[in-house]
């Protein structure tokens, strides 16, 4: 058998076409534009690099992005002041904290003073209990990204067995929940999960998020299963640095249905969906009906 490559790119690229579409809609009728905030404290390559598409995915569906650049060495002070001026600030409807932050700034309390409504990350306490008691909240960008794609794939997932590797609060957790609330009989399984390539053999959905390249066979994987790969892993292979996902590609595409790729599947849904949280955020902020296809 060889599976169904998921092409997150092309799917995030109808998100974000769905966004944009929307966005329209909320300027010609109401005369609202969805602003995103994004803070970033200090030079991390990595995160320069994220925070630069995020700002130019904003603008070109059409929201407004407002992007905030601190110094390494900004106070816990100075930082919560600057959210407190966000979260009361009409024309922003979204805040994301661009994490790690620097050690001396404690990344729950900066995350829990933004707006739980404003919250486009999920990560505030709030956020967390509302989703896990099943009441409408902002969903973190991954696991929504990943939710997507499945009922893009499968439809319905009622009743379908389904097995989340890695517990975080940012993917594992929160997946789960989302899941569950699909009505599928949920498993996390860990590194302290015993049996563990039974456990994931019996899925019929294999959500991967430990942060370990290429942990997961083929020969773990139950025929015609659905494969979604969270990891992003940087390797050294043949001599050149290669991206890799949590699956072994090659071995696990033998025996799946369908498979997300590593690069070019869950990755650019992360920032799809943040944009679709950040309209979503606006219309709940003013009363308006939910974007439809946008949203748990």
């Amino acid at each position: 058998m060889s599976a169904t490559i998921i092409d997150g790119k092309a799917f995030a690229a109808t998100i974000r076409g769905k966004v944009a579409d929307h966005v329209g809609r909320l300027k010609e009728a109401h005369g609202i534009t969805p602003g995103l905030a994004v803070v970033l404290v200090g030079e991390d390559p990595a995160s320069q690099v994220y925070v630069r598409s995020k700002g130019k995915q904003t603008v070109e569906c059409g929201m407004a992005s407002f992007e905030h650049k601190l110094d390494a060495g900004t106070s816990e002070a100075d930082l919560l002041a600057l959210i407190d001026t966000l979260n009361n600030d009409p024309a922003v409807h979204g805040i994301l904290v661009q994490l790690p932050l620097p050690g001396h700034l404690d990344s729950d309390l900066v995350i829990n003073a933004i707006d739980p409504a404003k919250d486009v990350d999920g990560f505030h306490i709030s956020n967390v209990g509302l989703l896990g008691t099943g009441q409408k909240s902002m969903v973190p960008c991954t696991p929504l990204g990943c939710l997507m794609m499945l009922r893009d794939h499968l439809g319905s997932l009622s009743g379908l067995d389904a097995v989340v590797l890695g517990r975080s609060n940012i993917v594992g957790k929160p997946m789960a929940q989302l899941l569950l609330g699909e009505s599928c009989t949920v498993t996390i399984a860990h590194s302290r999960t015993r049996d563990l390539a039974q456990v994931v053999r019996r899925a019929d959905i294999v959500v991967a998020a430990v942060g370990r390249a290429e942990m997961v066979p083929g020969d773990w994987i139950k025929p015609g299963a659905t494969v979604i790969d969270v990891g992003i892993n940087r390797i050294e292979r043949d001599g050149k640095n290669v991206l890799v996902g949590d699956v072994d590609f090659a071995s696990v595409a033998q025996v799946a249905g369908a498979i997300t790729p590593v690069p070019g599947g869950v990755g650019p849904m992360t920032i799809a969906c943040l944009l679709a949280n950040t309209v979503t955020a606006c219309c709940r902020a003013n009363g308006l009906a939910e974007p439809e296809g946008l949203t748990a």
